[in-house]
């Protein structure tokens, strides 16, 4: 089992910044995919950012340029800087983990992101 612990969540005017952190732990590989996704009410969950052990990285389009994934392997945890946000931004985001060659992945409880206008 791999447990997922989120941290950077909360309420910030439109324009403002957040950054979020997961941190894996438990039955961690080195060779995995970790990110984000959210979730806003009456909605499907969507894609945010997704980054692999090797750099290789998937925005959705209406994030790029104003988000940006990162990941430190050697403390298994994953960052997403949150920049120019849009009340549209606002949702629960997920962290998400994938290891290699597994087709079933881990979430995070989710951390609120408000953002106002």
């Amino acid at each position: 089992q791999v447990q997922l612990v989120e941290s950077g969540g909360g309420l910030v005017q439109a324009g403002g910044s957040l950054r979020l952190s997961c941190a894996a732990s438990g039955s961690t590989s080195s060779r995995n995919t970790m990110g984000w996704y959210r979730q806003a009410p009456g909605k499907q969950r969507e894609l945010v950012a997704i980054m692999d052990s090797g750099g290789s990285t998937n925005y959705a389009d209406s994030v790029k340029g104003r988000f940006g994934i990162s990941r430190d392997n050697a403390k298994n945890t994953v960052y997403l800087q949150m920049n120019s946000l849009k009340p549209e931004d606002t949702a629960g985001y997920y962290c998400y983990y994938r290891p290699y060659g597994q087709t079933n992945a881990y979430w995070g409880p989710g951390t609120q992101v408000t953002v106002f206008s």
